[in-house]
């Protein structure tokens, strides 16, 4: 079986069984593209290395490193497996979630402005603490931003697209949404939740409250989010927008009461050898002729 991966580092680790070429999505593809099955994409949001797999005819599986994969579906044909980074990104993206709500609500943004400035801005800034935090996908990653949460003295709501015990449903938006601090988005991008986070839904957020987004950026509706934004009933903090990045002029840069991260939610030093130890762990089991993990389509 031959099979593309973006890592030198893994190739003394995998199958002997295994054909091994090495492309990290830069410079010319391998000459060996007609006889790939199996391709671990680089890690990367530009098309052209997920153009490449119209031009595979023999590829069964693709195996992608990020956690959303809506970026990868247009590409990917229809007789292949379509495989995530299940728990690849979970505790990067939970570590900067924290941050994000910490930042916002203890006033990092402005400290660091002051220090730029020489000027020492002493005041008094709210407290994570004895807040309500609702978060929206309780998956892997929002399980995760629950497990941090678990000493700063917070009351976690979990919701999810399918209620269950101790998650509520979607549909239980509209009451619950008034009555949170902070609403902690970690939904993957799709058709039932693109634009999910409207301006009918950052109504119903109470005055004051503070939005954190580390999902995707078409999850939430940027212009009703920067309506809101201005009139400074809201507060914001953003690892992803849309568009992505925002182009020079967009309000979102210049917006007082919001915080942007430029999308490293998954991208620390824990990603590598996670990333690494996934793409070992797949491969050994499609050498042995089992089913792969995280299968997503």
């Amino acid at each position: 079986m031959r099979v593309w991966v973006p890592y030198a580092e893994v190739v003394p680790r995998l199958p002997e069984s295994l054909t091994v070429d090495v492309y990290d999505g830069e410079g010319d593809p391998p000459e060996s593209i007609d006889g790939v099955e199996v391709y671990v994409t680089p890690y990367t949001f530009d098309p052209a290395p997920l153009a490449l797999m119209a031009k595979m005819p023999k590829l069964r599986v693709a195996q992608t490193l990020t956690a959303g994969y809506e970026h990868v579906l247009p590409h990917l044909p229809d007789r292949v497996t379509l495989c995530n980074a299940g728990g690849l990104h979970d505790t990067s993206t939970a570590e900067l979630a924290v941050t994000l709500m910490l930042a916002a609500l203890r006033g990092i943004p402005d400290f660091v402005r002051g220090h730029d400035a020489g000027q020492w801005r002493h005041r008094r800034w709210e407290s994570l603490a004895d807040k309500r935090v609702l978060i929206l996908g309780y998956g892997g990653i929002g399980a995760a931003v629950a497990r941090r949460l678990a000493g700063f003295e917070v009351e976690v709501v979990r919701v999810a697209r399918t209620g269950r015990d101790g998650v509520a449903p979607f549909t239980a938006l509209p009451d619950l949404l008034p009555a949170v601090d902070v609403v902690v988005v970690c939904v993957p991008l799709n058709d039932e939740t693109r634009r999910m986070v409207d301006a009918a839904f950052l109504a119903r957020m109470r005055d004051g409250a503070l939005l954190v987004n580390v999902a995707r950026g078409g999850v939430v509706d940027t212009d009703a989010l920067v309506a809101e934004l201005r009139t400074g009933r809201l507060r914001a903090a953003l690892d992803v927008t849309d568009p992505e990045p925002p182009p020079d002029g967009h309000p979102l840069w210049t917006l007082p009461n919001l915080l942007l991260s430029p999308h490293v939610g998954g991208n620390s030093t824990a990603f590598l050898p996670r990333a690494q130890q996934l793409i070992v762990d797949q491969l050994h089991r499609l050498a042995a002729g089992e089913q792969p993990h995280h299968v997503v389509r």
